[in-house]
């Protein structure tokens, strides 16, 4: 099976037919898509011009595509060596079990569904690699009360995620599942409550 890297080549080798540059783009999301598969891929075809279902892009876009995802991806590899080397020193000193704000962690692992989006219409508007930075650094700040993509404090309880974890808060502006440890208490409290509130309004 071809990695990342050597699907990269076929999606730039000007010699391949449009059709396999634009599944070996496809097949890429499945080595690295931090929204998940089909949000990830909505995101790129929004950023290069390529309506998500054509079949036969223009090549140049494809390549502002992959070039979009490179770029996210090598955040995330320097993310994950940081990670490897931290947990090493934190072993050596006699803690073998991650810290909360690493328990996402888990679920993220070869890259994909890191932030992910509950929606593949909804995500945020900035950079792909912009979005890992301001969501690495969060994991490495206090906790807070607002999305650590938009910075906004609409966070809705959702119990009925189809990914791991399966519930988690939303944020109603950018569309991403927020890592519940970048979150206070006091944050998760009030999104599980504006959860209940729109139930009950309903009724």
């Amino acid at each position: 099976m071809a990695g990342f890297r050597a699907l990269a080549r076929e999606v730039r080798n000007p010699r391949n037919t449009i059709a396999l540059r634009r599944t070996s783009l496809r097949k890429c999301l499945e080595r690295f898509a931090p929204y998940g598969h089909r949000a990830t891929w909505h995101h790129l075809c929004d950023l290069a011009g390529i309506a998500p279902a054509d079949r036969a892009p223009d090549p140049a876009r494809l390549v502002v595509a992959l070039a979009e995802l490179e770029e996210a991806r090598a955040v995330w590899l320097a993310y994950e060596a940081s990670f490897a080397d931290r947990r090493k020193r934190e072993k050596h000193d006699g803690i073998r079990q991650p810290a909360a704000v690493d328990a996402w962690h888990r679920n993220t692992w070869g890259g994909c569904d890191i932030v992910p989006c509950v929606s593949p219409d909804v995500y945020p508007a900035e950079r792909l690699s912009d979005v890992l930075r301001r969501v690495i650094a969060a994991m490495e700040a206090e906790p807070g009360n607002v999305c650590p993509v938009c910075s906004q404090d609409r966070l809705e309880w959702r119990p009925d995620l189809d990914r791991c974890p399966a519930q988690g808060p939303v944020c109603a502006d950018c569309g991403i599942v927020v890592p519940a440890p970048v979150l206070t208490a006091g944050a998760l409290a009030s999104a599980r409550r504006r959860v209940l509130e729109d139930r009950y309004a309903a009724v």
